[in-house]
């Protein structure tokens, strides 16, 4: 069966996020997803913003944990995640707190999507260099899984340095919630099949045989492809579009959400689930 669920850029001046996971449960959705940016450097260029102007939707998120949590609070069944989760901005000891903190107030319902991020003077503010974001998320979600799965949890690399320590409460989730990588890039292969649970391409870009890429370096590894999660991002609103996207084995599809008010808000989600309906 595929799962079903949506993604908004909630802010201050969208639908509150706690109305809307109230609203993705009730009309039987499967997920919802917060995306991050703890600010826009004014330095900020990217091809794929209009005009070169920064929506201002990227200028007002919300903490995407802080959220979330009020989410699980108002919910009982949806998954909620990070859409994502820039993890080359953040401190690993810090994050890994926060994850298992949302893992147990949602009693294991939580995603860690998670990225390294594409603005590059946003990811250096952080004080990671920009070339090096990879390599640091890969070794912060491995120190992240060890705080996750041991009693006494000590980590020595390149990026990430910490002698035994005590960190609680560990997720509800063995071993830490399930890890979506969120990347379109040649690489994805080998960093889903080494420390990921799922991939989400974005927009449903497979393509340049990155699906098998995937495949194979999951066979190189010992792991079992079909145990990952495949995941729809932003996925086509248009009927034959997704029953395209479909054909590449997706088994949760993730729409995306105008960041507004609840009066356009909800009628996209009516359209999404009339969409459901027909195709999944």
């Amino acid at each position: 069966m595929v799962a079903s669920g949506v993604i908004i850029f909630a802010t201050d001046q969208s639908i509150q996020p706690v109305e809307l996971a109230r609203e993705v449960e009730s009309r039987g959705l499967d997920s919802l997803f917060l995306p991050e940016h703890t600010h826009i450097p004014l330095d900020t260029t990217s091809p794929f913003f209009p005009n070169g102007e920064v929506p201002p939707m990227y200028l007002r998120t919300y903490d995407p944990f802080v959220a979330l949590g009020a989410c699980a609070a108002v919910t009982d069944r949806i998954k909620l995640g990070t859409g994502i989760c820039l993890v080359s901005q953040r401190h690993p000891i810090t994050l890994a707190k926060e994850v298992a903190t949302i893992d147990q107030l949602s009693d294991g319902r939580f995603i860690f999507g998670v990225g390294a991020g594409w603005n590059k003077p946003e990811v250096e503010n952080h004080g990671t260099e920009f070339s090096k974001r990879w390599r640091v998320l890969r070794e912060r979600i491995l120190a992240m899984k060890t705080i996750w799965t041991e009693e006494e949890p000590e980590f020595h690399g390149e990026f990430v340095n910490f002698e035994k320590m005590w960190s609680f409460p560990k997720p509800v989730q063995e071993g830490g919630p399930p890890i979506w990588i969120g990347s379109n890039s040649k690489y994805v292969g080998e960093r889903v099949a080494e420390y990921g649970d799922g991939w989400l391409p974005i927009g449903g870009r497979p393509g340049d045989g990155t699906v098998e890429s995937v495949r194979a370096a999951c066979t190189k590894r010992g792991r079992s492809y079909a145990d990952l999660d495949l995941a729809l991002f932003l996925a086509p609103l248009n009927e034959r579009e997704l029953e395209e996207q479909l054909a590449f084995g997706y088994n949760h599809i993730v729409f995306g959400l105008p960041s507004d008010s609840r009066e356009v808000v909800l009628p996209v989600l009516d359209k999404i689930m009339a969409l459901k309906e027909k195709v999944l």
